[in-house]
């Protein structure tokens, strides 16, 4: 792991050049629309919960564990590409994670029962897991020192992108075609994101490294164990899964079961909670731009804290509306805060971590994050079933202090050279 460097210091070292380059938009680009791609599956799978109950006959914590093992299949999937990808190369691994990932979501439309859509879920979710470790260190190697945190937040914005896809194409598919429609739709884009990575080089930062180092010939669990090799790194890395743990835990709470909440407990209908959700998922985006700014401006701490002390006061303020246009401007508001972050842990960790465990470490820590975060879905429809949803997500802010805290263990790297 590299040490702090200062940022006049850093800044030097890099190509200066105005602007992304024209390497660095198409990489960001790539990686945007694999991010999309996971973006959009996990948001249809909110949506097709009420016809999937239905269909099995299983309760709400049941159709909450569905999310829950797409996220452990990702957590596998991140160990295995963020591997495979430190050692053969960012756009091939990520063009194989997306083939996976379609195959697999597509097979979900013909599943007979409620386990064997399970296991294709989790299956699915190994694909999904190559997605934003390997999407993240792409663009952070593609780009200047200066526009890092911007990079990674426009691969960031792709996953709004496929999310808001789902929330407006969601309820014309299921009243065409019922719930399994939206996986057989679901599995078609990642045509797209084939097409695009066919056209793109190699990451020149892996090519240089792997010609000099030799890193292409590392062993698997070597590349772990280097996230754990010594004290300070094992702090930083522990700091890394509380932060993706309650990033992941907050937005997969909120997002799996606010469609559905929307539609049977407030009364909006299926048409009008697709429109509320669309709102909170420009929030979004609209808050990851936000933050890639702040990020490089005034640095990767300050922005992390303005936004997750906004995330605990939005969620909060969030639990306790009831009236349809105060729930879609506050929805719009906790969408800026809960996810505006997203994009800043591709920079965080492409600067915390060299090149020969770049990936690794992207995937394995921000996959162990989701793992954990997975169980959002489950324990949010078990409180909201005793409880109500309202009562589950005032429960939420108090993840975000954590995180607030654990930010005191992380240095602030912005303008560093990457390693």
């Amino acid at each position: 792991m590299s040490g702090a460097a200062s940022s006049q210091e850093a800044g030097t070292a890099e190509a200066p050049g105005r602007g992304m380059g024209r390497y660095g938009r198409r990489a960001v680009l790539a990686s945007a629309v694999g991010y999309g791609l996971d973006g959009f599956d996990l948001l249809i799978l909110s949506f097709a919960l009420g016809g999937i109950i239905t269909s099995f006959g299983i309760d709400d914590v049941q159709a909450g564990a569905l999310a829950t093992y797409t996220l452990w299949g990702a957590v596998l999937g991140g160990v295995v590409f963020g591997v495979a990808s430190d050692r053969l190369g960012r756009v091939k691994v990520l063009t194989y994670s997306v083939i996976l990932f379609a195959v697999f979501t597509g097979l979900a439309c013909f599943a007979p029962n409620y386990e064997s859509l399970a296991v294709l879920r989790f299956i699915a979710g190994i694909g999904i897991g190559g997605e934003f470790g390997i999407g993240m260190t792409l663009a952070a190697e593609a780009v200047s020192a200066r526009h890092r945190a911007r990079a990674t937040s426009w691969v960031g914005i792709g996953f709004q992108v496929g999310v808001l896809a789902a929330a407006l194409a969601s309820a014309p598919i299921i009243a065409a075609f019922g719930w399994r429609g939206l996986f057989a739709v679901g599995a078609l884009p990642a045509l797209i994101a084939v097409v695009i990575r066919a056209k793109l080089e190699e990451s020149p930062r892996f090519i240089e490294h792997a010609e000099q180092a030799g890193q292409t010939r590392g062993l698997g669990l070597r590349r772990v164990g280097e996230l754990f090799k010594d004290a300070r790194t094992v702090r930083i890395s522990v700091a890394m899964i509380v932060l993706t743990s309650v990033q992941n835990f907050g937005y997969f709470g909120i997002i799996t079961w606010l469609p559905r909440y929307l539609s049977e407990q407030m009364g909006l209908g299926l048409t009008s909670s697709s429109l509320w959700t669309a709102v909170t998922v420009l929030g979004m985006a609209f808050g990851i731009v936000v933050f890639g700014y702040i990020a490089d401006r005034f640095g990767r701490r300050p922005a992390f804290w303005i936004f997750q002390a906004g995330a605990a006061l939005s969620v909060l303020a969030y639990s306790q509306l009831s009236e349809a246009t105060a729930l879609l401007l506050g929805g719009f508001v906790m969408g800026i805060f809960a996810n505006g972050m997203i994009g800043g842990y591709g920079a965080l960790m492409a600067e915390l971590y060299p090149t020969a465990v770049r990936a690794t470490a992207q995937n394995v820590l921000f996959n162990i994050g989701r793992g954990i975060g997975g169980l959002a879905p489950a324990v949010i429809g078990a409180v909201a079933a005793a409880h109500g949803f309202p009562f589950a997500l005032a429960l939420l802010p108090a993840i975000y202090v954590l995180a607030f805290l654990t930010m005191f263990a992380v240095p602030e790297r912005r303008g560093a050279e990457l390693d």
